[in-house]
């Protein structure tokens, strides 16, 4: 949904509400790998950078697609609600003995917003995410 009255760019995804509020997604282009310490939790050449404007220019979050997720992950029971995005379901490390949240998806996202189903995004506060050398 492109709202060139707001944004230069005709890639973006706009809030139909609040067309100020909108999200491009993009490929990264090369290889990348979420860490907790020594472990592989996700590796990617398929990943995404989804960068979003709304309250303020949001920094961008590395997206990966679900396949592409090695460490084994339980659904948590919190959700929450982006009216960019949709509904997001949150996840922990199963049997890591921690009840930490560590990345979200939009499960099934607004109509809109598909160009994020079945994507992953990680918090980045405890985890190190590599993004290595052009895959072109």
């Amino acid at each position: 949904m492109s709202h060139p009255e707001v944004t230069l760019s005709d890639k973006t995804i706009h809030n139909p509400s609040e067309p100020r509020h909108f999200m491009r997604v993009k490929p990264v282009g090369r290889h990348v790998r979420v860490l907790n310490g020594d472990t592989v939790l996700a590796r990617s050449d398929n990943a995404a950078y989804v960068i979003e404007v709304g309250r303020d220019v949001y920094d961008p979050v590395i997206y990966f697609p679900r396949a592409d997720i090695v460490a084994d992950v339980e659904v948590t029971d919190r959700s929450s609600h982006c009216p960019l995005k949709g509904d997001a379901t949150y996840f922990r490390l199963k049997d890591a003995g921690s009840s930490d949240e560590i990345a979200w998806s939009y499960e099934s996202p607004l109509e809109f917003a598909d160009a994020i189903k079945g994507l992953v995004g990680f918090y980045t506060g405890g985890l190190t995410i590599e993004i290595g050398p052009s895959s072109s």
